[in-house]
């Protein structure tokens, strides 16, 4: 794997604390859902104790459902087993300042048992296995997510109040690419993009989107689990800034009925050398080496069966309509947005973009899904059909899994997925899609009421 160098160092930070400019470091790590789980330390308790020995958090931090509800069926951590803790152990090549909350480092963990062994389901292990089978190959991932989100003129109390109902996004109309539409809400917008920098992430550009109040930030693409711990630092940290300037944003795949909140991730394989092994050799008339070819082929026979670590939510289904730049074929295309995958770029910026995930995924789990699904291609030197040249949505070709649970019965009984995750992972994340399901299939929804209510 490659060396990563951390936005501020451990030396800067001790120097940092002793002359009072940092005060607190944020220990976190990311859950099943991607979000940032942990503690804040005062900052010279953290370096003379957590930094060496780290600290410990229940286990149920695993084992919960998205409103923090115990809930059974997994297999680490219940009522049975007591409710344990495991170890979170801190990795400093993420330690970084957080520039939003003053006097502020946050940290990255790992989890492990008491005995030092990984716990197996953490997003960040079952990311960190995949990547080490890559190297095993002499390949590194550089990966870009692209996450988009809808901003509204109420914060997240008055949103919440009202049902999450009648709220007002920042922009009235469609403002994709908009200069004025994005200078309505650059306040906001150059403080994301600043107090990222800040962070340690480096901004490219803010554009406007689709749907009405919808935005996104692009950051340079880095090693794959380096942009996925950015990824999650972003995602909390845009929501802390929101509520700090008084308004509120959502990452949810499908707030409405119009265009959903995407997460694009782009992917490329680095050689040892650091040359982009994708673009390496061959003719192919898109410039793909026969390495890319095989690790396409894994991504589309792998698709269907690993849809559940692209779209792990109720709400990720909604997003896969006909004609919403969101996929419906497992395809691939060059340059075509009606794929779910498709191929970009040309020579060292030769790569692939996975259409599929939305603004609800962890990043971790997904990047681990393309990996794996890659590595199969490579493995098995599976063969690359044909590019889809026109409209993906009206050809004939398999589809994206249109509901959770098609998506988790194909997770649970693929070969491929329990080959390259393990029994363990496997069923973990089979359990949260049940309990999700469950959930849902228990609640009385406010389309059910206004059919319903007089009129049935």
């Amino acid at each position: 794997m490659a060396d990563r160098t951390a936005p501020l160092g451990v030396e800067e930070l001790h120097a940092l604390v002793a002359s009072g400019d940092l005060d607190t470091v944020v220990l976190a790590f990311p859950d099943m859902q991607g979000r940032l789980q942990g503690k804040r330390f005062a900052a010279r308790f953290f370096l003379d104790e957590v930094l060496h020995h780290g600290t410990e958090g229940c286990n149920y931090l695993l084992a919960v459902d998205a409103d923090m509800n115990t809930v059974d069926g997994y297999a680490m951590s219940s009522w049975d087993r007591g409710y344990g803790d495991f170890v979170l152990r801190p990795d400093p090549a993420t330690l970084r300042r957080v520039p939003w909350n003053p006097g502020t480092a946050l940290m990255i963990a790992d989890l492990a048992w008491d005995d030092g062994s990984p716990v197996t389901a953490a997003p960040r292990q079952i990311l960190r296995r995949q990547l080490e089978r890559l190297a095993s190959h002499g390949l590194t991932a550089q990966v870009g997510t692209e996450l988009e989100f809808i901003v509204f003129r109420d914060t997240y109390e008055q949103a919440w109040d009202t049902g999450y109902r009648g709220l007002t996004p920042v922009n009235q109309y469609n403002v994709d690419y908009s200069i004025l539409g994005t200078g309505r809400v650059e306040p906001l917008l150059r403080r994301l993009r600043n107090e990222m920098a800040g962070a340690g992430l480096t901004v490219e550009s803010a554009k406007g989107e689709c749907n009405p109040g919808q935005h996104e930030i692009a950051f340079r693409y880095a090693e794959a689990l380096v942009t996925c711990d950015q990824h999650a630092v972003y995602k909390t940290g845009a929501k802390e800034i929101a509520a700090q300037e008084g308004v509120s944003l959502t990452f949810m795949a499908k707030y409405n009925e119009r265009e959903g909140n995407s997460c694009h991730i782009h992917l490329s394989l680095a050689d040892a050398e650091g040359n982009n092994a994708m673009a390496r050799g061959g003719e192919d008339p898109g410039g793909m080496s026969e390495l890319m070819r095989h690790f396409l082929a894994g991504q589309l026979v792998a698709l269907r069966d690993f849809s559940l670590l692209y779209a792990p939510g109720i709400n990720s289904y909604k997003r896969f309509q006909r004609g919403s730049f969101a996929p419906t074929a497992v395809a691939w295309g060059y340059d075509n947005r009606t794929c779910a995958l498709r191929v970009v770029g040309h020579g060292r910026s030769l790569r692939f973009e996975n259409r599929v995930p939305g603004g609800d995924v962890n990043p971790h789990l997904a990047v681990a899904g393309m990996v794996a699904a890659g590595l199969h291609g490579i493995e098995q030197k599976l063969e690359l059909p044909e590019p889809c040249a026109g409209n993906a949505y009206a050809a004939d070709f398999a589809h994206v899994p249109t509901t959770l649970r098609e998506a988790a019965e194909l997770w649970e009984t693929s070969p491929l997925a329990k080959a390259a995750f393990g029994d363990e992972a496997v069923g973990h994340y089979r359990n949260m899609a049940r309990v999700e399901l469950d959930a849902f299939d228990a609640a009385v929804t406010d389309w059910e009421l206004r059919r319903s209510f007089e009129r049935l």
